[in-house]
């Protein structure tokens, strides 16, 4: 067992290892695909729609994954090409898809929450997007507090777009901003002006989007404190609703196009830390509340009302205001999330067109969840959206070592313990991935494996 260390950038040294960004447990690369099948996947869909559809409803995501080119920093599955040909076919896959989830049904789905990311959504043509969502909320329920949400990117994002998702239901948008330094978005091959940017804004405010958020990441090549400033400083004048502050994941070993640069030209792990602290700053100033693992919003925000009333959620779309149970990804290497079971899709673009054709499930690999998956999940969904864990729960996870190693952290300030729980103290924050792996069970098990995931600083 380690000792506590208390000066912060020994701190940010020891837990700058590799860890899970934990929108699921167990992780995807930790699932037990040797114990799925299909058959259990559709019992567990079954189950939890059943259980939950007619008072939560469901979350649908929509994976796109089509770019133009390839931004180097991205660690998404993509498929690059500017052949738009490959909409119309890709497009019925996934209406094709969401038929055979709707026999799954067996009745009316009340749709809670829809999100389209990729890739590029807005790669695709604007009337093609629409015949894509027409279809999809044909024959559903939309719940009242339903919150419907797509990827924009500021470079190909129209008002012909804008107004297609507007007239769908759609009133958020988040667009990638990742740096607005030219060099930094040379080296990453995301070459957009600000001006493309504030142009978007104010048309998608025109036409009537009322949350709109910006993904920022730290910790990209040539990034310094001066850029960084600078980059916030044009950020806020825009005024988005929340910003997501994303470390960035340097994974060359499983990205080849981040190979474009060399590791000498990224900042080392505390200077990593001060350019998010550095950006946390100005936020801070402007108004806007840390609310959660690199997030932020203002406080007439959703986002931030969740958190404020413990209602926030974490799933494979990040974070969320829904508490829907059941998630439904359609589309290539999409993940769904049954409460008692992870599906995933067929990554390669052709492999998921052909299962669906087929009138077959994309589903390649999953996990069935064990008592002890669903009681550990609990603990790290609760101190990823609340920042605490009951006493009880505590209980519950304890193996032996669990409490010992939570004692180290709680030496170190990161978290305090007490007869009630465990809760993540101010300076604690910036270690949440790492507080969540100390609960990682399976974690010991993919030893072997850790250099899957990205650095937690």
């Amino acid at each position: 067992m380690s000792k506590p260390i208390s000066s912060l950038d020994d701190l940010i040294r020891k837990y700058d290892v590799p860890v899970p960004r934990y929108t699921s447990y167990p992780t995807v690369p930790a699932w037990d695909i040797e114990k799925f099948s299909t058959t259990q996947w559709v019992s567990a869909v079954e189950r939890i729609f059943d259980e939950t559809n007619k008072t939560k409803g469901i979350s649908v995501y929509i994976h796109l994954p089509f770019c133009e080119s390839l931004c180097t920093y991205c660690a998404c599955n993509v498929r690059i090409t500017k052949n738009h040909n490959v909409e119309d076919r890709y497009l019925r896959s996934i209406l094709e898809e969401w038929e055979l989830y709707r026999y799954i049904f067996g009745e009316k789905p009340v749709i809670r929450e829809l999100h389209i990311g990729g890739g590029t959504p807005t790669f695709f043509h604007p009337e093609n997007l629409k015949k894509l969502l027409d279809e999809l909320l044909k024959n559903v329920i939309i719940h009242p507090q339903h919150e419907f949400s797509f990827e924009g990117h500021p470079n190909n994002t129209t008002s012909e777009h804008l107004t297609v998702f507007y007239n769908s239901g759609f009133r958020r948008v988040s667009y990638g901003v990742q740096d607005l330094d030219q060099r930094v978005q040379k080296a990453i091959n995301r070459v957009q002006p600000f001006e493309n940017l504030e142009r978007v804004i104010q048309a998608s405010r025109k036409i009537g989007f009322d949350s709109i958020g910006f993904d920022l990441i730290y910790g990209l090549p040539y990034q310094t404190i001066e850029s960084i400033t600078h980059t916030f400083q044009q950020v806020i004048t825009l005024k988005p609703d929340r910003i997501a502050f994303y470390s960035y994941a340097h994974v060359p070993w499983v990205r080849p196009g981040q190979r474009g640069y060399e590791d000498a030209n990224l900042p080392n792990d505390v200077t990593k830390r001060a350019l998010y602290d550095a950006g946390k700053k100005i936020l801070n100033e402007k108004g806007y509340h840390d609310i959660g693992m690199d997030h932020f919003a203002l406080a007439d925000d959703a986002l931030y009302t969740a958190a404020a009333q413990r209602k926030l959620h974490r799933n494979f779309m990040g974070y969320t205001t829904s508490q829907a149970e059941l998630l439904i990804g359609l589309g290539a290497s999409a993940i769904s999330d049954a409460k008692y079971a992870y599906a995933q899709n067929a990554k390669k673009v052709e492999d998921y067109e052909s299962r669906v054709v087929q009138n077959k499930l994309a589903v390649f690999k999953g996990h069935i969840h064990t008592d002890e998956d669903l009681e550990i999940r609990n603990c790290i969904l609760n101190i990823a959206c609340g920042r605490e864990v009951k006493g009880d729960q505590l209980m519950k996870v304890d193996n032996g070592t669990l409490l010992a190693e939570l004692a180290i952290m709680e030496e170190e300030n990161i978290i305090k313990l007490s007869a009630t729980g465990l809760t993540v103290t101010e300076s604690g924050k910036a270690f949440i991935r790492n507080i969540c792996h100390a609960f990682d069970r399976r974690a010991a098990e993919q030893k072997e494996q850790k250099n899957i995931f990205s650095k937690g600083i």
